[in-house]
């Protein structure tokens, strides 16, 4: 099937898609902050940058786009039909890096969580995900003023 947008539309198009403060990145910092957690984000220090670092913990969480990371079970993992061979690279690039991203982090000792795209339209599953991996929140001691 052809493209219905001329290559320059879709050229903007593609432009506007953003690597950080995605919605699906939003939903999942908004679930951890309203469990009692507090993170930090994009951490350059890190492999791949991690969407939400929670440093006291030793854990990193990553929003994978569905498309974009390639979610196997997922009917938003589509592949375009136009210019195959760039997408076929792009893709299998993308999962590579994601692969060697999420090695390094646990080599280097962190507790690491995927979230995909489609997994945060059911906030209640996203909640206990959430709770499973982040455990109890550990409460900040302050001293009186």
């Amino acid at each position: 099937m052809a493209d219905i947008m001329s290559p320059e539309q879709r050229s903007e198009r593609m432009s506007r898609v953003r690597g950080k403060d995605t919605l699906p990145e939003l939903v999942v910092r908004k679930a951890v902050h309203a469990l009692g957690f507090r993170f930090r984000l994009h951490a350059k220090s890190l492999p791949g940058r991690p969407d939400l670092v929670l440093p006291r913990h030793r854990k990193a969480v990553l929003v994978h786009g569905c498309f974009w990371h390639r979610h196997g079970v997922c009917r938003r993992a589509t592949t375009p039909t136009s210019n195959a061979v760039f997408w076929a690279r792009k893709f299998a690039d993308n999962v590579r890096r994601d692969a060697a991203n999420l090695a390094a982090l646990r080599a280097a000792g962190w507790r690491v969580l995927v979230v995909w795209e489609c997994e945060t339209k059911d906030g209640a599953r996203l909640e206990k995900t959430l709770r499973r991996f982040l455990g109890r929140r550990v409460p900040v001691s302050r001293p009186a003023a």
